[in-house]
């Protein structure tokens, strides 16, 4: 709504603008008049730019639109094992604080730029997603779409969508099991103010990676690189190191990832109690920035897989 009103303030002062061109244009003296003229024409281009990228950042929060698919998942115990260990290594990042997946964290505290509020969700039963359906859920982690048919800003961003579809349901069943815990977060989770809308319309955001319906199948778990490359695609490590994991540059979301190319000087052993204590084998603590905690609870066999792929990578 305020940054309705905001729009709605830049029109009236656009308005205006030109209603004062038109009065300078009456003036007798040439330098009022064209002066007066030129400044208030330079001034309306200014504050209309301005109305049209706020009107199209404000269109293209209402655009995002995925398909719900029929869903319906059975709770065993197999698949809420593995949900618990994608959600720990995962989902955690975002939506663990005060305690498991209960969520209340700003996420825009980490941006360079305040371009709004971006709330973790509770993903507990204490929160909004008791009322969801199982399509939903899904929906949400594979198109980044709320039950209400909202853009989930911050998950469109990330590479969730490439979770895959077997995953994506064993998290929605354990999701299922947990206790309720936390308080439920407000709604809407996802806000942008006046300077995010119109960086928005702009075009100065990342791009939200695009719906797809198509199916997500993961290789078999196990030890190798070619697991190693699934689990990378869907931990983000690319959103931060680069596309091609030799580091990041400038222009993409921060923080900006050194080259994964050093993995390849670390034994398994090294790798392994990197990512489970936070300090590489030169003693350098890592950053929080970097979720080295979710991903430290992933098994030996998951790391083991990231090792393998991370070794294997061409020279930058």
């Amino acid at each position: 709504m305020r940054n309705i009103v905001g729009l709605i303030a830049l029109l009236v002062a656009a308005a205006l603008l030109v209603r004062c061109g038109l009065r300078a244009l009456r003036l007798k003296s040439r330098i009022l008049k064209w002066g007066g003229a030129g400044l208030a024409a330079a001034l309306t281009i200014a504050v209309s730019s301005v109305s049209a990228i706020t009107a199209a950042g404000l269109v293209k929060q209402q655009g995002r639109a995925a398909p719900l698919p029929d869903l319906s998942v059975e709770l065993t115990p197999v698949r809420i094992a593995r949900g618990k260990a994608v959600a720990d290594s995962f989902c955690s990042g975002c939506h663990t604080t005060t305690g498991p997946l209960t969520g209340g964290t700003d996420l825009a505290k980490d941006l360079p730029v305040n371009i709004g509020s971006f709330v973790a969700a509770n993903l507990t039963p204490a929160g909004a997603l008791k009322h969801w359906s199982d399509g939903e859920i899904f929906r949400a982690v594979r198109n980044a779409v709320d039950a209400n048919g909202r853009w989930l800003v911050i998950m469109s961003f990330t590479n969730a969508s490439r979770l895959s579809d077997d995953d994506t349901i064993a998290v929605i069943a354990y999701l299922r099991s947990l206790p309720a815990a936390g308080t439920p977060t407000p709604g809407p989770l996802d806000r942008f103010n006046f300077l995010g809308t119109a960086m928005l319309g702009a075009g100065l955001l990342p791009d939200a990676k695009p719906v797809t319906a198509a199916s997500v199948v993961a290789p078999p778990k196990a030890p190798t690189a070619q697991y190693g490359e699934y689990l990378l695609s869907y931990q983000d490590c690319r959103e931060c190191h680069g596309k091609t994991l030799a580091g990041g540059v400038p222009g993409q979301l921060p923080p900006l990832g050194p080259d994964l190319g050093v993995v390849k000087e670390w034994s398994l052993a090294q790798f392994i109690a990197t990512m489970r204590t936070g300090i590489d084998p030169g003693g350098h603590q890592i950053s929080d920035q970097m979720p080295w905690r979710p991903i430290g609870r992933m098994d030996d066999d998951e790391l083991a897989a990231m090792y393998q792929y991370l070794t294997q990578l061409p020279p930058a």
